[in-house]
């Protein structure tokens, strides 16, 4: 599973010291942006090159444990399913060993200038075709 490294400032937290929980969906969403870029596909260059942006359509968050100031956290992202016009992502948060959120997120292919779905072009859909429920994706 790839795995970004996150620490947790002020700007993260709510008054009394924890991660607000919106925070969670941005950390989740800047390890997605990295896993594609490890598979070299970065998302400008998806959009100038290709006209194609991904955006998320669906998301279930399991919030288990809180996060707090300074924390030093692991992002995972494992690509699920690989469907013409869609991505389906696992996604967890861990701080050391501990479990702090679990996360299914469904990502939509749209064309960049009208923001209509399309589907994902072959030569990228086969690559990520691939990778789907590979344990050994990058880390």
């Amino acid at each position: 599973m790839f795995s970004l490294p996150i620490r947790i400032y002020w700007e993260d937290t709510d008054a009394g010291g924890v991660v607000y929980h919106a925070q969670y969906v941005a950390f989740m969403e800047r390890a997605r942006s990295e896993w594609m870029r490890t598979q070299g596909h970065a998302q400008d260059r998806l959009r100038t090159d290709q006209d194609l942006v991904f955006a998320v359509r669906a998301i279930t968050v399991d919030f288990l444990k809180p996060a707090r100031l300074d924390d030093e956290l692991q992002v995972g992202v494992q690509l699920r399913e690989c469907r013409r016009a869609s991505l389906v992502f696992s996604q967890s948060i861990h701080r050391g060993d501990g479990l702090l959120l679990t996360a299914s997120v469904r990502i939509a292919a749209l064309d960049a200038t009208g923001f209509r779905p399309r589907p994902i072009p072959q030569p990228l859909f086969d690559e990520l075709k691939a990778l789907e429920h590979d344990p050994r994706q990058p880390r």
